[in-house]
């Protein structure tokens, strides 16, 4: 870099806290995976598991320690030789290691979970944290519940620790009671006490979400002087979840101007990262989520459009390519205007007139009112319908399907192809496979069904029902649409269309060449 800045070190702990989610367990293998991809994202620090809670996690972190190599591979315990020693183990194969302990030191904790007074907390601490030196050089020790301790007791535990040998002292909102100013002050006292905090020794913060504040107390944290935040991938934690990964990366480098600090991740692999985490453990990414949510970089006002087409950044602060994905998604709706329908128009390759655009524009409006979004397939069908006529080269004139227990679905199909008609029957594993196959063998066009989707139209007994359905003709994809009450009929229609559409492109002049045999 060109300028000196303080770095921010990344440590995630998407496998050890970040999986005590409800339902988000994960197994050894997996967690190895998402080692692989956090090590991608450039991440320093990876807290692999807890290896004293079971034989199983025990090996999942030996796994991520054997195969991952770059970033440092920090394992949990608690302040008690045995779970240190399983650390031990647990992570003999990895290049760089370290142990984090921790205990409580708020009254609550101490008084309720523990039963143990200041001067037993203490000299566990230091006892433990001792006993860890003779197999680790990397000890990062955490106050758990930081934020509801006493200041003065906190700020004597850390020296405690310190002194005893702690290279990292992580300061724990655990319960997310913190505010961010409140959180900041916290952070510059035990600096102002401790000064060797964010220079010899690593300070780093770990932030619950309960309040939604875990990444505005991590960044009022960074503010303050920590150099390290503890993080997962989607902000995946028990309770409300953890400080989000992506939304502290993002907020610093965003506002570099206002941070003055900088990470190292790679923030091209973060939508990559977020989604191997979501279809892993199973927790779906809400749409509205900052950074990777569907929603994060998506336009549905026509103001919004319109200002994101003349210029990005008129309501985009972060370029979409910078986390991996290819852009923005303009969503086609009732509140999208006229500038945004031309670009989607042009974009699917519809050369129109103003007045075609005028036209199918008020066509696109009233569609737009009965459903939440227009794709564009449902463009296409609107400007081929309304404003582009599609020739029927091939027209349906008979079409009659017989369906029995244990046999398979037989169609018969006649098609006008030149004013004469032309027959063939098949079977099929389904009627519209049995319709398709059918088709096929008249028209011989060689096209390979790619997408195959039905959605009502109306509602009631008697509903329409739409079949949109893309295939691929003679090296190039197209789409169709056909409508009717009978959707074996409405697929059809979906086909031929797909098909006529493909010849009109084909023999622009309307001269459809020599007919199949």
């Amino acid at each position: 870099m060109s300028e000196k800045k303080r770095k921010i070190h990344i440590f995630d702990t998407t496998l050890r806290d970040g999986e005590q989610s409800p339902g988000a367990s994960l197994t050894p293998a997996e967690k190895v995976k998402i080692a692989k991809q956090l090590e991608c994202l450039n991440v320093d620090v990876i807290e692999a598991g807890f290896p004293a809670s079971s034989p199983g996690e025990l090996e999942a972190v030996q796994m991520v320690a054997a195969e991952v190599r770059r970033p440092i591979i920090c394992g949990l315990s608690r302040m008690i030789p045995r779970d240190i020693d399983a650390c031990r183990k647990a992570l003999e194969k990895a290049k760089r290691k370290r142990l984090h302990v921790f205990l409580a030191t708020s009254q609550i904790h101490r008084q309720y979970k523990l039963k143990k007074d200041k001067k037993e907390i203490l000299q566990m601490a230091v006892q433990n944290i001792q006993y860890a030196q003779k197999d680790f050089r990397q000890i990062e020790f955490s106050p758990e519940d930081a934020s509801r301790t006493e200041p003065k007791f906190l700020v004597e535990t850390v020296a405690a620790a310190v002194d005893a040998g702690a290279t990292s002292i992580n300061v724990p909102d655990t319960v997310g009671y913190a505010i961010p100013e409140e959180f900041g002050d916290l952070i510059h006292l035990l600096i102002r006490k401790v000064p060797v905090l964010g220079r010899e020794v690593v300070l780093s913060v770990h932030c619950h979400n309960d309040l939604g504040l875990a990444v505005a107390n991590s960044l009022a944290a960074i503010r303050a002087g920590a150099n390290q935040v503890e993080c997962t991938v989607n902000g995946i934690g028990e309770r409300a979840g953890n400080a989000s990964l992506e939304e502290i990366v993002m907020a610093i480098d965003t506002r570099r101007d206002f941070m003055d600090c900088y990470t190292d991740i790679c923030s091209r692999e973060i939508t990559k990262t977020s989604r191997l985490v979501s279809h892993l453990t199973g927790m779906i990414v809400q749409p509205n989520k900052a950074i990777v949510g569907r929603n994060a970089f998506s336009h549905e006002s026509g103001i919004h459009q319109d200002g994101v087409l003349k210029k990005r950044q008129t309501y985009e602060i972060i370029d979409p390519k910078k986390i991996g994905l290819s852009g923005s998604q303009l969503l086609l709706g009732k509140l999208s205007g006229r500038h945004a329908f031309r670009e989607r128009v042009k974009k699917l390759g519809f050369a129109l007139t103003e007045k075609e655009i005028d036209r199918a524009f008020a066509r696109f409006k009233a569609l737009a009112d009965k459903k939440k979004y227009v794709f564009d397939e449902d463009i296409e069908a609107l400007l081929e319908e309304g404003v582009v006529r599609v020739p029927e080269t091939w027209e349906l004139n008979y079409l009659s399907v017989r369906t029995e227990s244990g046999k398979p679905p037989h169609a018969e199909v006649r098609l006008k192809f030149k004013g004469e008609i032309r027959a063939a029957s098949s079977e099929g594993d389904g009627p519209v496979d049995a319709c398709y196959k059918a088709v096929e063998r008249i028209t011989q066009s060689g096209a390979k069904l790619i997408h195959y989707g039905i959605q009502s139209v109306t509602s009631g007994k008697d509903a329409q029902g739409e079949v949109i359905v893309k295939l691929a003709v003679s090296g190039k994809e197209v789409t169709g649409h056909g409508t009717s009450t009978d959707i074996i009929e409405a697929s059809v229609k979906a086909y031929l269309f797909a098909l006529n559409k493909r010849l009109s492109q084909m023999f622009p002049q309307g001269t459809v060449g020599p007919s199949p045999v």
